[in-house]
């Protein structure tokens, strides 16, 4: 597909850009402001009923979330999609009544692949996957966060603690697809230009969670999404990373010092090619031994590979690399 390139339409592509990086970084926090300043005005009541509904709502972010196809189908997004770009692209058919759980690969500074592709229609996930409903997993603090965690619901976001991931995956009637960025947010300190860095070798929490439903694991590599900013050095051990890692323990965010072009955080114009691989049909074992998750662990890992190394050259990754798990 080719993307129109008039002054007109790159710069509505650079505000979508900056919108989502706002949505992202700040949004929360003017949440929470307009809501304490809303409080000490004449709206304190309906602040008052809101908190009130929120506490009846407070489980909805862990049984489905509060889609909204009208956002999902935002022209926004399709500006947004455009200013990398950003294709999904499809490498085998998924049985619509079916459960999956997609690991998705690296989780980048922002997951900006797992956005576009999962929480919008701008890459086509409905038509290329029909009867599938995805929803990304986010840590849960930020469905805290008052009017924030009802905006990002709309996307089908959804809190990735156990008892969510659970709901989607033992639904009866299949369809449901829970996506997990399964680095966590301390992979994102690894996201840096030109590096496939994994932290994969000890993460077995969600194979366990796919034995215990029978949801087939689907291997998901987003070329690119490490090449969208630069990261102040901060090696392991270094004082950078201790206390990134320190902050992490605390907040349970991660929090890299990075920057895109002209030193802000606008990320760098880079296609980012989000490849879905195979399914790995997995049996259902609701108390799954050590020895189930690591065999399926291992599948997992070389599926993942497999996958890296049939389409890096495709995508612009030198024929040497290789993916590193830590």
């Amino acid at each position: 597909m080719e993307v129109p390139s008039s002054p007109l339409h790159r710069s509505l592509q650079v505000f979508a850009v900056l919108q989502w990086v706002f949505s992202f970084l700040g949004l929360a926090l003017l949440c929470l402001v307009t809501l304490i300043l809303a409080s000490l005005g004449r709206a304190w009541t309906l602040v008052v009923l809101y908190l009130l509904w929120l506490y009846q709502d407070s489980h909805t972010p862990r049984m489905g979330g509060r889609r909204s196809a009208w956002v999902r189908n935002w022209a926004v997004w399709r500006y947004f999609r455009d200013y990398f770009p950003i294709k999904l692209v499809k490498t085998a058919e998924l049985d619509p009544s079916q459960n999956y759980l997609f690991g998705f690969h690296p989780h980048g500074v922002l997951v900006v692949g797992a956005f576009s592709n999962f929480c919008t229609e701008a890459t086509g996930f409905s038509r290329l996957f029909p009867g599938l409903t995805p929803h990304l997993l986010m840590l849960p603090c930020w469905f805290q966060v008052p009017l924030f965690r009802d905006y990002i619901m709309t996307s089908g976001l959804v809190s990735s603690d156990k008892a969510s991931a659970s709901y989607l995956l033992s639904h009866p009637e299949g369809g449901r697809v829970a996506v997990l960025a399964v680095g966590g947010p301390l992979e994102a300190l690894e996201a840096k230009p030109g590096t496939v860095s994994l932290r994969l070798r000890n993460q077995k929490g969600f194979v366990k969670l796919s034995l215990e439903h029978g949801a087939s694991l689907v291997p998901v590599f987003s070329f690119g999404e490490n090449d969208l900013f630069q990261q102040f050095p901060n090696p392991p051990g270094s004082w950078v990373r201790r206390m990134q890692e320190a902050l992490q323990r605390i907040l349970s965010v991660a929090l890299p010092l990075f920057h895109g072009r002209l030193g802000l955080l606008i990320p760098f114009r880079v296609p980012i090619h989000t490849v879905v691989g195979a399914p790995i049909p997995v049996q259902r074992s609701p108390r799954p031994t050590r020895e189930q998750v690591n065999r399926l662990h291992e599948l997992y890992v070389e599926r993942l590979t497999q996958l890296f190394e049939e389409h890096k050259m495709r995508y612009g990754v030198p024929a040497d690399q290789h993916l590193v798990f830590i």
